[in-house]
């Protein structure tokens, strides 16, 4: 196979993409790169249809090497082991608009595989692995009715950036990942900062000028190689059989799939399904077990979607009818926040945690960015939540990628400027029928607000769905967008298009497809379908806890900082760790230095507000000098027969000489002082050595004073 290059300059660098250097036996392999990041992508397929398999089985696999930034692995075998979340989510990324572009009812397994070769923390490797993967089965023997195009938009100082770098990324008010076809769009990932609908669908507009670029690139490339596409068998139902699924079925169809209740109308199905199958056997012997299967599933489907296009719902719903929604707060005892959120038969309990700064996540990350989290989302769907058993362990890349989307929408507004804390929502999904990772939003932000987090303003949540009706020529010739999917609307439908904001913009997005396309005047009318349903959703979030609570839990850790400088922060910490460890023992605080370089930000964080205290005096009194002309409350912690010394700080005392203990004749020093007592001393004096020169009488003296009466 020759080798090939072709490059075209997409935002402000050069992406290059070749193929025919390594990776021969692969069906397609490709290397793209930018900057001085370079990602490999294979696509290969097997030859047969695995026994039984009824569905288009396509995996997507991507890893981020530590060798392509120079690095070793950490851990104890210096080797990659499970995928990060940062890597699952891409692969979720590159996944999701290139499987509708397969042919329907293509089932041999397709595999495709991303990994970065190399990294210049700049110029981030997502994009190029969904351009990759795309080109990858554009060169291949694959059939593949692609190719896509991806692109990055950020908007900085009120310009859209395409492709931006990690460092322009930290100026942006948009993080969009956008994937389109020639015309339309096919998927899109991100978050904003309030993003309003215009300024956010003209980012979708600009995005499109630069896909178009990713496309040509990969078109101009598969000319080159012009390898011909293999004619893989297509799994389906003969058009006799269908007919007499159709012929037993009828019109009961209809009445079942608008049965309200999910479980009630899914075994209606079920029960409706099998006797298809009696009666697909009792006429065609020779039927297969994926006819068997697929002939009510497709009558199903068309019901459901003539339905869907003639204005009725599976549960009775208008096209733009809202579910009916429940918010209560305060569920549950000693939590430092907590929430139930329900709209129709989905249901989210999400629990609000907050911790000191130690309990940030640490992210050990090789494409540049953030390397700790101080906001955390974990989304959990057992499996009774839909009325099933099942494996309950590790959440796999569905759980990840729906508290992805959930955190991403509520970041924007959790505060980040002298808030020290590190916060963490747990949304427990207890039932689901769709919009479960919109829910976690919803809830998530009355858990917050629960909590007493200062968060910006409210956000909430919803899917806007679609049903397409096509011509012979596959060609859109009638839509309906549908406001607050169900679970089957979902499953039947064509999109599943999350938005969340608040009542002032976008905070955050996700667009999946099912067909080979939206167009833009259809994405504009979801937007705004979206935005106007939000307002009536946050009406009812509101009603249940209208701002943020004034106090945080008192089973929540308080935080207090103080600011020492650099040069003292070695005595806060001594040696090996034993001051520091010190204080942590005799107060029971948590305690984090922050070195700022030119000071220190010192964090205690107690839900004992006395123990707190004392852990501040304690480093007041290292880190801060005694001042002249101050008074202070010490302590004698030794005598002499010429004075007393009295610590007046942790860690710093003075002398009290005999003659400055008492206004009269002092005898004896311990006559007036004794180990251990308290009293109030003035600093007359320090020398160049530290030495403090402190009086009783003179603090005595402006005391007295100070309590006399204005006109005495």
């Amino acid at each position: 196979m020759a080798h090939h290059k072709v490059s075209r300059k997409i935002g402000a660098l050069e992406t290059v993409i070749e193929t025919g250097k390594i990776a021969k036996q692969a069906s397609g392999a490709v290397m793209v790169s930018c900057g001085e990041t370079v990602v490999f992508v294979a696509a290969t397929a097997a030859d047969a249809v695995k026994d039984g398999q009824d569905f288009f089985p396509l995996t997507v696999d991507y890893r981020e090497k530590a060798s392509s930034a120079g690095r070793f692995p950490g851990g104890y075998f210096k080797r990659e082991g499970k995928p990060t979340e940062k890597e699952i989510l891409t692969a979720r990324m590159t996944d999701r608009p290139i499987r509708p572009l397969f042919p329907e009812g293509f089932f041999n397994e397709v595999q495709i595989i991303s990994f970065t070769l190399s990294v210049d923390g700049e110029n981030d490797p997502d994009i190029l692995s969904i351009n990759g993967a795309s080109a990858a089965l554009m060169v291949s023997d694959i059939p593949f009715d692609g190719p896509v195009g991806a692109v990055r938009v950020g908007r900085i100082n009120g310009q859209f950036v395409a492709n931006p770098t990690h460092a322009q990324m930290e100026d942006s008010d948009l993080n969009l990942v956008y994937v389109g076809t020639d015309e339309e769009i096919m998927m899109i990932e991100g978050d904003a900062q309030e993003l309003s609908e215009a300024d956010f669908f003209a980012s979708l507009e600009f995005a499109q000028t630069h896909a178009r670029e990713a496309i040509a690139l990969q078109r101009e490339l598969a000319a080159k190689v012009a390898k011909p596409k293999r004619q893989f068998p297509l799994s389906v139902v003969r058009p006799e059989v269908l007919a007499t699924a159709t012929e037993f079925v009828g019109k009961r169809v209809f009445d079942v799939i608008v049965i309200p209740g999910k479980q009630e109308r899914q075994e209606a199905s079920a029960k409706l399904a099998a006797a298809t199958v009696e009666a697909i056997k009792a006429k065609h012997a020779d039927a297969t077990d994926y006819e068997l299967r697929e002939a009510y599933h497709k009558i199903e489907n068309d019901a459901v979607r003539h339905n869907l296009l003639t204005g009725k719902r599976m549960d009775g719903r208008g096209a733009k009818d809202l579910r009916a929604l429940t918010a209560e707060v305060g569920l549950l005892p000693r939590i430092h926040g907590s929430a139930l959120f329900q709209r129709g038969e989905t249901q989210a309990v999400v629990i609000a945690t907050i911790g000191s700064h130690d309990d940030a996540q640490e992210l050990d990350g090789i494409t540049g960015g953030t390397m700790e989290k101080r906001f955390i989302l974990h989304y959990n769907f057992p499996p009774f939540s839909v009325g099933e058993t099942g494996r309950f362990n590790a959440p796999g890349r569905r759980e990840i990628g729906h508290g992805n989307l959930a955190e991403r929408s509520l970041r924007p507004v959790i505060p980040t400027k002298d808030f020290a804390y590190t916060i963490r929502l747990v949304s427990e999904i207890m039932e689901s029928n769709g919009s479960t990772s919109m829910a976690s939003v919803c809830g998530g932000t009355l858990a917050l607000m629960d909590a007493g987090i200062p968060i910006k303003a409210p956000v909430a949540g919803i899917s806007i769905g679609l049903c397409t009706e096509f011509d012979a020529q596959g060609k859109s010739k009638n839509a309906v967008t549908l406001v607050d999917i169900i679970g089957s609307e979902d499953h039947y439908g064509d999109m599943d298009f999350k938005v969340c904001g608040t009542r002032t913009g976008i905070t955050g997005f996700q667009l999946d497809l099912k067909i080979r396309g939206l167009s833009f005047p259809l994405a504009k009318q979801a937007l705004e379908e979206a935005r106007s349903t939000r307002m009536k959703i946050l009406d009812v979030m509101e009603a249940a806890i209208p701002v943020h609570r004034s106090d945080m839990s008192p089973y929540a850790p308080r935080i207090y900082s103080m600011r020492v400088p650099a040069t003292k922060i070695g005595l806060i910490i001594g040696p090996g760790g034993k001051q520091i460890k010190s204080i942590t023992a005799e107060t029971g605080c948590d305690i984090s230095i922050d070195d700022k370089g030119d000071c220190g930000i010192v964090m205690i964080s107690s839900n004992n507000g006395e123990a707190a205290n004392r852990a501040m005096e304690i480093i007041r009194g290292l880190t801060e000098e005694a001042e002249v002309g101050r008074i202070y409350h010490g302590t004698v912690t030794g005598t002499k027969e010429f004075g007393a010394f009295v610590e007046i700080m942790p860690g710093k005392e003075g002398l009290c000489h005999i003659s400055e203990l008492s206004n009269t004749r002092v005898n004896r020093t311990e006559d007036v002082a004794k180990v251990g007592d308290k009293m109030w001393v003035k600093v007359l004096e320090m020398d160049d050595r530290g030495k403090i020169r402190l009086s009783r009488k003179a603090a005595m003296a402006e005391r007295d004073a100070a309590a006399q009466p204005a006109n005495a």
